[in-house]
């Protein structure tokens, strides 16, 4: 029998944004529910070792750092319900009743005064398996997160925009050696990156070149090399490597939020200048879902608690509205 969930805030998304947002909101007495979505973790539960996130002297494991997250929120006050909005009624504003609705694949139904998204984004990929299979052996899509592994290292860059051009460069802090691969004989990357990129002696441009499959070896498997194919001539090769970065963008999980809130044309979640408030007054977004810049696990959970101190705000602005 689907349920009607009534709370003060309602957190979308079970990320560093989201389990944020929710301790400081359960913290606040706001007593928050947070929808976990298809992915609880977010993407630091398909990452290994984490080196980068603070008070952690040796590294720790995604998976693990979000299950202390998720059991933090709930130690404080936080409800967590399994399941996943597919329909919010936001951009006309609350109901009559002070209330946002939104709605659950399950079908319930979540009525909250104030909402934080924090749906976070994914990584684009190339779509093959051996990427697939070796996301825990060397193939990532976040240098700032795992660059500091492949010290001494030779890496490769997969992508011609501006993510790729800057995660390349990002690498020569680490790596002896940075491969990029483009499928097309220039880039799309900003002028003033390109110069960056063609003027660094550990960068070796392939251009023309679309990878058909990541070569692993031993066991646990880990990356070996890249198979890839002129775009040109339809000639093959093989590039030995010891990690491979993708860096062809992100997807924002904006899902059934793009038509409710101001998005920008890649679907990001526009949010206020140094601050998390929509488009909608009552609405904050944070994590990934607003953050096409850093992405970073710490950078999120700064938000999601930005975000719930605002919320916490909007909230004391306004009367107590009356149950029914």
């Amino acid at each position: 029998m689907p349920a009607i969930h009534r709370t003060d805030l309602l957190v979308v998304g079970a990320g560093p944004a989201g389990y944020t947002a929710a301790i400081y909101a359960a913290r606040a007495s706001l007593k928050p529910i947070l929808v976990t979505g298809l992915q609880p973790g977010g993407q630091l539960t398909i990452t290994t070792d984490v080196e980068n996130y603070p008070g952690f002297a040796a590294p720790i494991q995604g998976p693990w750092l979000m299950e202390q997250m998720r059991e933090q929120a709930e130690h404080v006050g936080t409800q967590l319900v399994y399941d996943l909005i597919v329909r919010a009624d936001l951009r006309n504003g609350p109901a009559p009743d002070g209330y946002f609705r939104l709605y659950g694949d399950s079908g319930d139904e979540f009525h909250a005064r104030t909402i934080v998204i924090a749906t976070g984004a994914q990584a684009k990929w190339l779509g093959l398996e051996s990427e697939k299979r070796l996301q825990r052996g060397g193939v990532s899509a976040c240098a700032t997160c795992d660059g500091f592994f492949y010290r001494g290292k030779t890496v490769a860059v997969v992508g011609g925009g501006n993510t790729a051009v800057e995660e390349a460069l990002y690498l020569t802090h680490h790596a002896d050696k940075v491969h990029l691969i483009h499928r097309r004989d220039s880039l799309r990357a900003e002028r003033i990156l390109q110069e960056r990129l063609f003027a660094n002696p550990k960068i070796e441009i392939h251009w023309n070149r679309a990878v058909e499959a990541v070569l692993g070896h031993g066991e646990p498997e880990v990356v070996s090399g890249l198979f890839l194919k002129n775009t040109r001539n339809g000639e093959t090769e093989t590039l030995p490597v010891d990690g491979v970065f993708i860096a062809i963008g992100h997807s924002p999980n904006t899902g059934p939020f793009r038509s409710e809130v101001a998005c920008d044309s890649d679907g990001y979640v526009v949010t206020e200048k140094g601050g998390t408030t929509t488009s909608v007054r009552g609405v904050f977004a944070a994590g990934d879902i607003q953050d096409r810049i850093f992405r970073q696990a710490v950078t999120a959970a700064g938000s999601g608690c930005m975000a719930a101190l605002e919320a916490e705000r909007y909230l004391s602005g306004i009367p107590a509205m009356t149950k029914t």
